[in-house]
């Protein structure tokens, strides 16, 4: 075993989690990657790191505005800009990007003028998890104890809040339950940046 981690991965495993202490700065560090000036934002997408590279997509808080107003059923330019309040060019931009990225694609609904309407792709959809999971930090957080947007389970019609578990026994997982696996790339390449070193 100790072999296998030393020639293929690099084992983390997340530091005490006590209440709201979450002492995680040795775990994630990109504060000292976009705060401290080392790397150009536009660079994320190229790190050895799943998280950025879907940060460097669909980071941005517009544009996950834009996808909830897309899951909503909001899937027309008009409307995502009332909803949203950007500015046509931003959220034409934005747009864009995401059908480049192939996590939206463009549909016609009018022939004159040329009118489209944006759907989630296979891609676009698989962002719910995360879709909701922000909506419910945000519940908690950063709001007054109201809840905005309930969530309703269609097959047993219960409100409800999906959970993050463990694919293997079913179990919830928790950060204080995971141990991360660090691949040989991603070592070499925080190593690369003078991060931390993998225990």
């Amino acid at each position: 075993m100790d072999g296998f981690f030393e020639t293929e991965y690099a084992l983390l495993t997340v530091p005490n989690i006590d209440g709201d202490e979450m002492r995680l700065a040795q775990l994630w560090t990109f504060d000292r990657l976009i705060i401290g000036g080392r790397m150009k934002k536009s660079n994320i997408g190229q790190m050895e790191c799943s998280l950025a590279r879907a940060l460097a997509q669909v980071g941005d808080p517009w544009t996950l505005l834009i996808m909830k107003e897309i899951v909503l059923g909001n899937c027309r330019f008009d409307g995502i800009h009332k909803q949203t309040g950007m500015s046509s060019l931003s959220l034409s931009s934005r747009l864009s990007a995401l059908e480049t990225a192939r996590i939206v694609r463009r549909s016609p609904y009018s022939q004159r003028p040329p009118r489209f309407e944006y759907l989630a792709t296979t891609k676009g959809k698989s962002l719910w998890p995360l879709l909701v999971a922000l909506a419910q930090w945000g519940d908690q957080w950063t709001g007054n104890g109201a809840v905005p947007l309930k969530i309703w389970h269609k097959g047993c019609t219960h409100g409800g809040h999906p959970t993050v578990r463990c694919s293997g026994c079913g179990e919830p997982m928790a950060a204080r339950d995971a141990t991360m696996l660090m691949s040989r790339r991603m070592k070499k390449d925080r190593e690369a940046r003078g991060n931390l070193r993998a225990r």
